[in-house]
């Protein structure tokens, strides 16, 4: 992280309400290229409306988001993606009966030039994925076979590899290890590790405070629509963080404690 250079994505005070509801107020956080946030809260406490607003799906009230410096309105998820974030929901959106170059590819097909058809360009799609798959190290024995017929790991890669074929600087993950095994939860989370490597800024919202402490380098946690802490790596206890969650320790009280950790290791 270069704190010299702007974060790639900026939330800057952002507020929404619906009617009478206060469902984010004056929330901010930032991230930098290479870098791994965590946004954990109960339910209810604003991390998918967070999500959608930076995704260009819900428009905020108040604030605004900036990227690499620049304020941005992001009024759709293609305003979003013209801004190099992408998204990957919890629901993956995945269709069982295409295989995994077609799910890849899903939208944004790659044709024959027009004097021969404009006729799917198979060849160029299955290179593409490969190169895709291989980049991210994910392991795909047959990618002609329909998806149906792949692990809930398999399944959870394919949806962050199409994530990248635009080559995003941010990349959102909605519960990305929920209802996997261990083995499958390991190869999600060596992906995460993967995307930072290769420099992109990675938001993981997570309600699995061990995945959070193997893969988060920052922690956000939001309560009842406010952000009421952040932690550094190292700097806080699994305790701690729940304690935060819960509304049983107040932000100041997290920021001192922190301090004295990091005091401590002096």
């Amino acid at each position: 992280m270069n704190n010299n250079e702007p974060p790639i994505l900026e939330v800057r005070n952002v507020s929404i309400r619906f009617g009478g509801v206060a469902a984010l107020t004056k929330v901010s956080l930032s991230i930098w290229p290479g870098e791994v946030v965590a946004l954990v809260g109960d339910n209810g406490a604003g991390k998918s409306t967070l999500v959608k607003t930076i995704s260009g799906i819900q428009s905020p009230d108040e604030g605004e988001i900036l990227v690499s410096g620049t304020p941005l309105s992001l009024k759709s998820p293609h305003d979003a993606n013209a801004a190099g974030i992408q998204t990957v929901y919890q629901d993956l959106a995945i269709c069982d009966n295409l295989d995994t170059v077609q799910n890849l590819f899903l939208g944004r097909e790659y044709y024959h030039p027009w004097y021969k058809g404009r006729r799917l360009d198979r060849a160029r799609m299955e290179a593409r994925a490969k190169e895709v798959l291989a980049n991210l190290d994910v392991k795909i024995r047959d990618i002609n076979v329909p998806a149906n017929s792949l692990s809930g790991g398999q399944r959870q890669s394919v949806a962050i590899c199409r994530s990248i074929l635009t080559d995003p600087r941010v990349v959102l993950l909605d519960e990305p290890t929920a209802a996997l095994g261990v083995a499958q939860r390991k190869q999600v989370l060596n992906l995460i590790e993967r995307l930072r490597a290769q420099g992109r800024a990675v938001i993981v919202i997570s309600h699995d405070l061990g995945d959070v402490q193997q893969v988060a380098d920052r922690v956000v946690v939001l309560r009842l629509g406010n952000k009421v802490a952040e932690v550094s790596r190292g700097k806080y206890t699994r305790e701690e963080l729940v304690s935060a969650i819960t509304g049983m320790i107040s932000n100041e009280e997290m920021a001192a404690r922190s301090r004295n950790e990091g005091a401590a290791h002096v």
